[in-house]
């Protein structure tokens, strides 16, 4: 079975977060043998930590198949962290006014350990989305707001992250190779800017600009994405990178 929490941890309630995490875009609904065999936990153990979940709200149970979902509390409390978080509501504005000139969708992420988190996103008319990002996770080394965070990290944090961050392929166009990723972000750090074309999925593309603190340093950055026949990166190229770094 699982081993042991880190000292200062209560283990019911590390053990009941894990849960919730089991539930992702792939898998929105899980039975308790699933849970059971993702966290190596009894399924009766499972079970009791499901029923009191349920009772806060934090899942939801469909009486007739037994399958877990995500409960409404969950978006009580993220609708929270949205509301107060200060980067978010200062981007907003702006983000609609992006929106609002090129109709395309824009973009607000942060560095999160090894990937990119995203706190805001506004569909264009132009590049609409049947699902949010927010939330949502994608690798630094294959998006444009990740290569623009990683090309602004001090040099020696930067230095860090090529030597360990994983490179998988996600299609043909993919940075695999650690040297020429860090000549692209010596590129994107010179310009201020970053572009990714089919990078991470095929038929989409963004460019990405940095978001700066009071002190100049970069904390977030801002893109501005939608399908390449609507991005018309070369054509639009001038328009794209001044709505993005203005």
């Amino acid at each position: 079975m699982s081993s042991e929490p880190q000292s200062g941890l209560t283990q019911s309630v590390t053990r009941a977060l894990k849960i919730l995490r089991c539930f992702t875009d792939e898998s929105p609904v899980l039975r308790v043998a699933d849970i059971s065999a993702k966290l190596d936990l009894t399924p009766s153990l499972v079970s009791r930590l499901l029923a009191t979940l349920e009772h806060e709200g934090m899942v939801e149970r469909d009486k007739e198949t037994g399958f877990y979902q995500l409960g409404r509390s969950i978006v009580t409390l993220a609708g929270v962290s949205l509301n107060h978080n200060r980067l978010r509501i200062e981007a907003l504005s702006e983000m609609q006014k992006v929106v609002g000139t090129l109709g395309l969708g824009v973009n607000l992420a942060v560095l999160e350990r090894d990937a990119i988190f995203y706190l805001a996103h506004i569909d264009g008319p132009q590049a609409p989305r049947a699902y949010t990002l927010i939330g949502r996770q994608n690798p630094l080394h294959a998006t444009g707001m990740g290569k623009l965070l990683l090309a602004y990290l001090p040099d020696d944090q930067r230095a860090m992250y090529l030597e360990h961050l994983p490179l998988p392929a996600y299609t043909a166009n993919t940075f695999t190779n650690r040297s020429d990723l860090r000549e692209e972000l010596d590129h994107i750090r010179e310009r201020g800017w970053s572009v990714e074309l089919e990078e991470l999925a095929l038929g989409r593309g963004c460019i990405a600009g940095p978001i700066r603190d009071q002190q100049g340093a970069v904390i977030a950055a801002l893109s501005i994405s939608g399908p390449l026949s609507v991005l018309r990166w070369e054509e639009r190229r001038v328009e794209l990178i001044s709505s993005i770094i203005e």
